[in-house]
């Protein structure tokens, strides 16, 4: 167990930890990268990337500010992956990052990462839920890193101050999810037009995050992909030319809607 943390470690990411696949596979996603795990897969490594900066003001949500996060995440997976090979060759190893049919979060708190929040985050020990998630799913067979699932405190601040009502005791309502809400590409009702205005944020939402008490002493990020190139304002007519940006793969006219939103043009 040790000898593969200290090697994952090597890629450049210091937490992980390890489900079995079994303990996942009831609960896989649909979508077309389930393909791409191995046939005979038997564990899961995961890994979180603290993405946590200071930044003052902003008005889009804290993971969208940095650089777009697939592509450092798909780096150091991959990196990681050839570690593994190369010490491994009879294995296979194959990585996912947000596309991915590993139900993330169920699986980084099997394997000891953190706890999931009411919201349905995880919240880790030392970045709380200010976290990308990304794994390797392998042939290789290995012993489980947690002892379980384990609940946040459930405080309820969450819940209390969702603008949108979103968050419940059986879940989270997406539909009336700010942050799902300003990623929507059709027209908006006069109720999610006036959430927008209310939560103040052209993309995303980190309300539930914020006052989440589990995050008060939340760590910054040690990734440099995450410490530089930080655009924590967006301006009408600015979205087009952030192409690095985790709300590029949308389109301008979403957050140029929202940006209107907020400026009260509409």
């Amino acid at each position: 167990m040790h000898n593969i943390f200290g090697l994952l470690r090597r890629s450049g990411l210091r937490d992980w930890g390890i489900c079995s696949f079994e303990q996942v596979r009831g609960s896989l996603l649909d979508c077309r990268a389930k393909s791409r795990i191995p046939e005979n897969a038997r564990s899961v490594l995961m890994t979180v990337f603290p993405y946590f900066t200071p930044c003052g003001v902003h008005n889009i949500s804290r993971y969208a500010i940095p650089p777009d996060y697939h592509t450092a995440a798909g780096e150091y997976l991959d990196r990681a992956c050839g570690l593994l090979r190369e010490a491994f060759p009879e294995q296979e190893f194959v990585w996912f990052a947000d596309n991915s049919p590993i139900p993330e979060v169920r699986a980084a708190a099997l394997a000891g990462l953190g706890c999931v929040g009411l919201n349905g985050l995880l919240i880790t020990p030392e970045y709380g839920s200010w976290v990308f998630l990304g794994e390797i799913v392998t042939s290789l067979d290995l012993p489980v890193s947690g002892d379980g699932i384990k609940p946040c405190i459930r405080c309820g601040k969450c819940r209390e101050s969702c603008p949108g009502g979103a968050i419940s005791a059986d879940g989270i309502e997406t539909d009336r999810c700010l942050s799902h809400i300003s990623q929507k590409k059709r027209d908006l009702s006069p109720w999610e037009c006036d959430l927008i205005r209310k939560g103040g944020s052209a993309w995303g939402c980190d309300i539930c995050q914020e006052v989440c008490p589990m995050n008060r002493a939340a760590a910054e990020t040690y990734l440099p992909e995450f410490r530089t190139g930080l655009f924590p304002i967006i301006r009408p007519g600015q979205s087009e030319s952030l192409e690095n940006r985790a709300f590029h793969w949308r389109g301008p006219k979403v957050i140029e809607r929202n940006l209107h939103l907020l400026n009260n043009d509409s």
